[in-house]
């Protein structure tokens, strides 16, 4: 239902002067209109319409971490393991100044070629009484990638550490780290072997 309005003084006379020229319709009577002027009501106080929403600031609530938790780097996951050897033989093994006793050079090899290369290679060392070996797997190179989801490089690169982790390798390796630069860097790493 629409509003009304009160009259100014002018558009009050034009209305009374239309209306006095206006002719009934047949069957209704003449219609009375009030001589006196109507009264006036004082315009309402401006009501504050209230916002649907609440007054927000674009990314006021945003999150300041990222969403998105990746997985550490070989790297991170090889240095946050814990230390369990002693300290000062790993700071000199990290630095390169112990030379591994014996290598394993796995390049070229598929991952089907490498596992039990790399268990007949450990236990033979750990049975001859080796400490330090240097397996080198090389930093891998980047295939051809067609898929979203991107792909790791470095496929015996990856799987190595977890192979050292798990039986039968598992008792016999004390501590896996990535070699120095000297020795292969990235591409390579240190296995600190237990005694028998």
């Amino acid at each position: 239902m629409a509003r009304r309005r009160t009259l100014r003084p002018e558009e009050e006379e034009l209305w009374h002067a239309v209306a006095r020229s206006t002719r009934p319709f047949k069957g209704r009577g003449r219609l009375a209109l009030p001589e006196a002027p109507l009264p006036q009501h004082p315009p309402a106080p401006e009501t504050v319409v209230k916002p649907r929403l609440p007054v927000f600031k674009l990314g006021e609530r945003a999150r300041t971490e990222t969403v998105h938790h990746l997985a550490p780097s070989l790297t991170q996951s090889l240095a946050a393991a814990p230390l369990q050897m002693d300290a000062k033989t790993h700071g000199k093994m990290t630095r390169g100044k112990i030379l591994p006793e014996a290598r394993l050079d796995l390049h070229g090899m598929t991952l089907a070629e490498a596992h039990p290369e790399l268990i007949r290679f450990v236990l033979n060392s750990q049975s001859a009484g080796l400490r330090l070996v240097l397996i080198i797997t090389g930093k891998g190179k980047r295939g051809h990638d067609v898929g979203p989801i991107p792909q790791r490089i470095g496929a015996l690169r990856h799987q190595v550490p977890q192979w050292l982790r798990l039986a039968p390798l598992g008792p016999a390796v004390l501590q896996v780290t990535e070699a120095h630069l000297k020795h292969g860097g990235s591409g390579a790493y240190y296995v600190y072997l237990r005694r028998r």
